[in-house]
């Protein structure tokens, strides 16, 4: 419990620091973050079925978010976003020269990622900037709430949880908790919604819900995806934690969400 403790606040600190220390501190964090957890993910998913192009994939990756990112920082027009569809084809093309009894099915395994790690890590980056210039208010509430969320989550379930969930996928998770977090959420957005004005109450709000009823879906889903590989975690990079993957998995869901929220009622 001590070295869970300890790692944890470190990550708290680390995460925190990313988001305050300015935009090119805040790009290259969550860029590289976002190719180690897709590497958490390629490593998950391999088996004797099919392996995903791990270098492609990564390539694709990295390459897609720095584009994004320098169109974000002014470094390039939006036009040099189209880039990134013609390294798709390197993934088809790449194997090609791999020997796999089924290579769609790695092909596929490859472009997964793109979609359950990349766009929302990009999605979650595109709060910085959703105004003019960068700004941490967005990215920092949305953490601030989806911590919320866990662990209002956490401590309900734990002593009040009776009521299982999804016990198919998660038997730890109950009813209680997932009120327990959605309480803990909508007490962070009001707190928020007094000190970063960047949104109204009701924005605020909304996307406390969004992030409560989507990280608790991302939370299940990547459960499901460690459960069908026979895994319990993504990695050990974080002592008594896991992977990073792992504390990232609310984020999937519901980064993608809270953009589109946003884009229509902001």
């Amino acid at each position: 419990m001590k070295v869970r403790a300890i790692t944890a606040l470190f990550f708290v600190i680390v995460v925190l620091a990313s988001l305050l220390l300015g935009r090119y501190t805040f790009t290259l964090f969550f860029i590289v973050l976002s190719a180690y957890c897709l590497n958490e993910f390629y490593r998950m998913i391999a088996d004797e079925t099919a392996l995903p192009n791990r270098f492609a994939g990564l390539l694709l990756g990295l390459f897609s978010f720095g584009l994004y990112a320098g169109y974000c920082l002014g470094i390039f027009p939006a036009k040099f976003l189209l880039l990134s569809i013609p390294l798709v084809a390197v993934v088809f093309i790449a194997a090609l020269y791999q020997r796999q009894d089924k290579p769609f099915l790695g092909i596929a395994y490859t472009l997964l990622g793109m979609v359950y790690v990349v766009l929302p890590f990009v999605s979650f980056f595109a709060l910085g900037f959703m105004n003019e210039g960068y700004s941490y208010h967005l990215p920092l509430g949305f953490m601030l709430i989806l911590w919320g969320n866990d662990t209002g989550a956490y401590l309900t379930g734990r002593f009040f949880g009776k009521h299982l969930l999804f016990e198919r996928i998660s038997p730890k998770k109950t009813w209680e908790g997932l009120v327990g977090g959605v309480l803990l959420a909508f007490v962070t957005s009001l707190v928020l919604a007094y000190y970063f004005p960047i949104l109204a109450i009701g924005q605020w709000v909304g996307v406390a819900l969004i992030v409560s009823v989507f990280g608790t879906f991302g939370d299940l889903v990547e459960s499901m995806l460690k459960r069908s590989q026979q895994i319990k975690d993504s990695g050990a990079i974080l002592p008594g934690h896991g992977g990073l993957l792992d504390r990232f998995d609310g984020l999937l869901l519901a980064a993608p969400a809270v953009v589109v929220f946003l884009k229509i009622a902001v």
